[in-house]
């Protein structure tokens, strides 16, 4: 935007409120939707339900599959290693 002109197309997007449905955040992730429904299962990463069948995933939410996939994929941590480490960081 020109300098001095105020952002009138600015959108203020809560990090923590669910916009992503399941399917989009298995693709932003390249992470199969049956591994995102079970970390839910697990309560490793719980997003907020649409209706009864939904889930809905926060950017804050995303941000933390991406740790999980980190530590999974690339320190071979377990899930119940991973729900230790997100515990010990809250």
């Amino acid at each position: 935007m020109a300098e001095g002109k105020p952002d009138k197309f600015h959108v203020h997007i809560d990090p923590n409120e669910p916009l992503f449905i399941i399917s989009v955040v298995s693709e932003m992730l390249d992470m199969p939707i049956w591994t995102l429904r079970k970390l839910d299962e697990l309560g490793v990463v719980t997003p907020e339900r649409m209706g009864k069948r939904t889930r809905c995933y926060s950017q804050e939410q995303i941000r933390v599959l991406k740790y999980v996939q980190y530590l999974m994929e690339e320190k071979g941590v377990n899930v119940s290693g991973v729900k230790i480490i997100l515990e010990m960081g809250e």
